[in-house]
Order: C-alpha cells, then sequence, then structure tokens
C-alpha cells in the first residue's frame, strides 16, 4: 500500500512483485485432459489476419477509392493513441488511426461483463512525478488528478490511487501481507536484503553532471553517464553475483520482478533494467515508491478515454498491409494499403504523414523499400509472449490468513499470480473477475510463441486451475467462465546491451514522411514510454506540417 514499509527491512512492499515456479512449462500441462464444469473460448488477437501481413499475395488490386487524411496512424495501442491524443490537442482534425482489433489498446485493452470490466494486460500506472507534464495532463483528464500545486506536484484523486489491501503473498499454505517471503527468512537472507535497498539508494541518489538521475521516466531522461549506461553490458543475475547477493528470497523477489515488468528472468534481463525497476519511481533515497493509479479495466481506462475522444477518426477491424511513401525527394501524399478483417475487401488511404505505432517486427513487412541498415536494426528487438486469462467467479473462495488484496500472489508458482478486478470498487464479496498472468521466460522466443500458438483453450484453462488449485481448492466449481488471450508478442524483452545499443535510436528515426512509436523503441516495455514514443512522433509530424514545437 503507498507509503507502508516493512518493518524489518524498511523496503516499500509495492516494489516487491509477482512469482512464477521453475519446473518446465510444457511438462506443467502434461496430461491435463479433465472435464471442465465451465466454458471458456480463447480470445482476442488476430493470428491468421496478421500473418498475412507476411504474404504478398495477400494483397490484391487496390481499390480506385481512397480514403485521404493529412495524418494516419498505424496501431491503435497505447502508442497510436498517445500520438494521436496530442494533435488533437494541437488542432489537428484530419487523422485516422487505423487498428487491426475489433478493440483499441493494444495490450492494454480490455472487457466487459455484467459483473464488471477486467484487463487483458496493462493493469496499473505508478504516478507520476512532476516533470512528467505529457502524463499528468492525460490524467487530468480522466479525473484521476484532483488539482496541480504551484511547484507542478499533482494531488491524485483517492478513488483512482490503489486500495488496501494492495498485495499478500501465499506461502506455506496460508495468505500473507505483502510480498516479500518474509516467513523463514533468515538473518543472511534480512541482511542482504537491506544490503540491496542501500545500494538501490545509491542509485536514487545518484546525480550526473548535467543533474539528471539515473534512472528516470520516461527513460529519455535518465543518465548517460557512463557508469550508469555500463550496467546494460551485463544481467541483473551477473549484477548481483559480482555484489555477493546470494540469498535465494531476495534472487527470488528480484526475478519476479524483472519476469513482471520484462517477460524475461533475472539472466536474461539487462542490469540497467534491473536497476532501473527498482530505482526510477523512488524520487529521493529513504522515499517510498511512487503510489499506484488503477481501475477495473486497468490501463483500459486511458484507452477508454482517448478512443472517445477520438470517435469515428478510429477504425478498427482494419489490417494495413503496406505503406508506400513516394520517392526520396517527393512531397506527395504516402499511400496506405489495407484489408477489411471483416471480409477481406481492399482498403486503400492516402496521407500526408504516417506513424507506425507497431511492434518494430513488422516495420520491414509493411515498408517494403527500407533500407537494409534499417531492416537490420529491427531485427535486434526481441518480444516476449503472455498467457494472460480472466477468471469470472459465482462467489469468493476462502482465504486462510491475510484477507484478500488487489494483487495476490503464489510464491510456489509460475505464474504471476492474479488481480482483481472489482478490488478498486469496494465489492470484496461474490462475483468477480480475477485476471492472471504468465509470461513465458523459459524457452527461447520463437518457441514460446509457437508453444503458446498451439496451445489449446481446454490446457491452457487447466493450466491456471493447477496454479491456483494450492491456495484455492475447490475453486472450478465457482468459476462461471474461463477465457484466455495469448499474447505471442506481448513486450518488448530488456535484454542485457540493447538498450544501449544503436537499433533503437535507428528504428526511431523519421524515414520518407513515416514516423514511429512504440514502447519497445525505448527497451522497456511501459505505457509512460508508450506516451512519450507517440507524442515525439506527433510531435515530429507537427514539425513537418510547419507547426511550432509546444
Amino acid at each position: 500500500m503507498p507509503g507502508d514499509h516493512d518493518p524489518r527491512t524498511g523496503l516499500s512492499r509495492r516494489r516487491w512483485l509477482q512469482s512464477l515456479a521453475a519446473a518446465p512449462l510444457a511438462g506443467a500441462l502434461a496430461g491435463c485432459q479433465r472435464p471442465l464444469p465451465f466454458e471458456g473460448e480463447i480470445v482476442g488477437a488476430s493470428l491468421e489476419l496478421g500473418h498475412r501481413l507476411r504474404s504478398p499475395s495477400s494483397l490484391s488490386t487496390p481499390p480506385a477509392d481512397v480514403t485521404e487524411t493529412d495524418v494516419l496512424i498505424v496501431g491503435g495501442g497505447l502508442a497510436g493513441l498517445s500520438a494521436a491524443w496530442r494533435l488533437l490537442r494541437r488542432g489537428v482534425e484530419r487523422i485516422l488511426v487505423l487498428e487491426l482489433e475489433p478493440r483499441p489498446g493494444g495490450t492494454a485493452t480490455f472487457g466487459e461483463s455484467s459483473v464488471t470490466a477486467y484487463p487483458w494486460g496493462a493493469h496499473y500506472v505508478p504516478t507520476p512525478f512532476p516533470e512528467n507534464h505529457d502524463l499528468i495532463e492525460l490524467l487530468a483528464e480522466i479525473g484521476a488528478i484532483e488539482s496541480v500545486g504551484p511547484d507542478g506536484t499533482p494531488v491524485f484523486a483517492e478513488q483512482h490511487l490503489c486500495r488496501e489491501p494492495e498485495e499478500r503473498l501465499y506461502l506455506g499454505g496460508e495468505w500473507h501481507s505483502g510480498l516479500y517471503p518474509e516467513e523463514g527468512a533468515s538473518v543472511e537472507d534480512l541482511r542482504q536484503l537491506a544490503a540491496f535497498r542501500t545500494e538501490i539508494e545509491r542509485w536514487v541518489a545518484l546525480r550526473d553532471s548535467a543533474g539528471r538521475p539515473a534512472f528516470a521516466v520516461p527513460t529519455s531522461r535518465s543518465s548517460e553517464d557512463p557508469a550508469v549506461r555500463d550496467l546494460d553490458r551485463i544481467s541483473m543475475a551477473e549484477w548481483m553475483d559480482q555484489r555477493g547477493f546470494t540469498s535465494p528470497r531476495l534472487r527470488w523477489l528480484v526475478d519476479y520482478s524483472c519476469r513482471d515488468d520484462y517477460g524475461s528472468a533475472l539472466e536474461q534481463t539487462s542490469a540497467w533494467a534491473g536497476c532501473f525497476y527498482f530505482a526510477a519511481r523512488v524520487r529521493e533515497a529513504g522515499q517510498d515508491s511512487q503510489p499506484l493509479l488503477t481501475w477495473p479495466e486497468g490501463l483500459g481506462r486511458i484507452v477508454r478515454h482517448v478512443a472517445g475522444e477520438l470517435g469515428d477518426r478510429l477504425r478498427t477491424g482494419v489490417a494495413v498491409m503496406r505503406v508506400n511513401p513516394g520517392p526520396e525527394d517527393s512531397a506527395g501524399p504516402i499511400s496506405v494499403t489495407a484489408l477489411s478483417a471483416a471480409d477481406g475487401t481492399p482498403l486503400r488511404f492516402a496521407a500526408r504523414s504516417v506513424i507506425l505505432a507497431t511492434p518494430q517486427f513488422l516495420v520491414p513487412r509493411l515498408l517494403a523499400e527500407l533500407p537494409e541498415d534499417r531492416k537490420a536494426a529491427c531485427a535486434e528487438f526481441e518480444y516476449g509472449s503472455w498467457l494472460v486469462a480472466n477468471i469470472h467467479l459465482k462467489d469468493r473462495p476462502p482465504s486462510k490468513g491475510f484477507e484478500a488484496a488487489w494483487d495476490n500472489v503464489l510464491y510456489d508458482s509460475r505464474s504471476l499470480g492474479y488481480v482483481v478486478a472489482t478490488h478498486q470498487s469496494g465489492r470484496d464479496h461474490g462475483p468477480t473477475v480475477w485476471t492472471w498472468y504468465q509470461p513465458l521466460c523459459d524457452e527461447r522466443p520463437h518457441a514460446a510463441r509457437q508453444w503458446l500458438m498451439e496451445l489449446t483453450w481446454e490446457a491452457a484453462a487447466q493450466r491456471v486451475l493447477e496454479d491456483l488449485a494450492p491456495a484455492h481448492p475447490g475453486l472450478a466449481g465457482r468459476i462461471s467462465r474461463l477465457d484466455v488471450m495469448r499474447w505471442g508478442h506481448a513486450m518488448i524483452r530488456a535484454r542485457p546491451g540493447f538498450l544501449t545499443g544503436a537499433a533503437r535510436e535507428l528504428a526511431a528515426r523519421p524515414w520518407r514522411g513515416v514516423h514511429f512509436a512504440g514502447t519497445d523503441l525505448s527497451g522497456i516495455p511501459l505505457f509512460e514510454e508508450a506516451q512519450f514514443h507517440g507524442v515525439r512522433a506527433a510531435e515530429e509530424v507537427l514539425a513537418s506540417l510547419g507547426m511550432p514545437a509546444r
């Protein structure tokens, strides 16, 4: 909860996030053939239509009719919506946002039932520091900020701050408050935990010669000092080894934190990203990390707001196939060909500027003439896969130990546990929806995606039940429905060497009237990074239209 420290360690419980176990994923699903007493399906992610992007034969002769606009944005995720939001606020009305899926939002998309709205991905954002003006402006629009002080410090509306109890951990047969596995921790475990906190506080306190913090949100405000950037040369596991952080509990916590925010394990995550996770949300050494803002539908609340502002400027169910800029020195419009997801009808658009707010692995497929060095840069981006389930419950199972919280984590588990969609609304009894998350970290990304795409609903549902069974015996009888979403390219992986490499910078540069946006351009899969790149791309477009910088 905001402002709450563990009395023995001094660490904010908010910083210790979620869990996975160590058994191989495929083995966890072997032999799961029991009939299920509820229904559900695999939802979302138009895989078949999306895969048609790989095949030029998918394109038929474009229609003669052309829809013209000033700015066309490909991708209705948080980056694309942020770009559109900035353009609208600067008075650019002729905008079109094209989204493949039936609903916008990307990994911040959400669902709704008669019980509640619920997230399918991103479900919270830490409260921003005063210098993040864009995020503060957006949060004020949705009512999350009551006022802003003379120094720019926002006052957040209580109903948008994560309600207590914020988190709990299932360990040793019962639930415990907070996420640190304190039960059974040794004196040495706690000593290393305190030493780790001291090390992180050193990074929090650091300011370079230009006055910049070591780690900041968005990451573009972070220090360029070599002492900070060199952290990207090694993994978080190596960083901990070098400092003698051998406590299994400490390594468990840091590993799970990396899996939660980056979808990658301790050995797969850059030490820069690992330290960023713990330091970037703390204003000054000795202070708590920033409290969290959340809603029943998670960041779908922001998606809903911006999509509403766009109205019919947002078109869903449109698969963009090719973006064709004119010759290098041409001032002519950019031609965009697409397909209707509903019936495969070819569509054609023309725009003065285009923003590709898509993952970078799609860029070479959309821009056939992209230079080879840029194609090579796009190939450097590596994405992790996630399995997400929304569990609709007729009533709540009993809990042994600490009461139900917003974030519920099982220590001896592969998953990240679940969040409760009705928690923020204060409905602690009766029907609810739990959103359960599991990143796939053990396999190589391609192998994990292939496994995920072959996963049946029955096997996925059995996996969820087996994961939650120790904490909630008899859970299946309380479920009315269980739906599953497979995120094949859910999050950019912050692997060692990528964050300070040249690929991200090259991939972000405009090319022949096409601009690029997406959280992957930061190498850190956070909403604030998606907004930053969406706004940056919009400002590039505004400059190309002759509009002064804000």
